[in-house]
């Protein structure tokens, strides 16, 4: 599946002239949005079928730093999906000559109902469910 390419802007950086870090939260955010729509699972699409899923965690390994306008690269995987939690990956690579790994993170997710009630996504959502372990499994 291709990466996601996120080019910084110059509102994401500090004084310093280096990325913010709370901005690369909002990067994994973009990238995760467009995996679930190279998926066929857009959020769109959830929301429509009464799905919400919300974050329930993040941790994130800061690297390398980036500036403004550098290209990073940032490939998404499912590393687990237990039917309830489905924790996803993230390894954002500046693009240079050589390219550089600036952060690797994973978010962690439920799925839920308008009214906060736990999906049954194997009952409810047979298709996704059989996605989402067969990614976890390839990982």
């Amino acid at each position: 599946m291709p990466p996601y390419v996120h080019r910084v802007h110059y509102y994401e950086t500090d004084r310093m002239g280096v990325t913010h870090h709370s901005n690369y939260v909002r990067m994994m955010e973009e990238a995760r949005v467009d995996f679930m729509e190279q998926l066929g699972w857009p959020y769109a699409r959830m929301e429509e079928l009464g799905v919400l899923s919300p974050v329930t965690a993040v941790n994130l390994k800061y690297i390398a730093p980036t500036t403004f306008d550098d290209r990073i690269e940032i490939h998404v995987g499912v590393k687990s999906f237990d039917g309830v939690k489905l924790v996803i990956t993230y390894t954002m690579t500046k693009l240079c000559d050589p390219p550089q790994i600036v952060l690797t993170g994973e978010s962690e997710h439920c799925f839920l109902t308008p009214e906060r009630r736990f999906v049954r996504v194997k009952r409810d959502l047979p298709e996704f469910y059989a996605l989402l372990v067969g990614l976890a499994e390839e990982s």
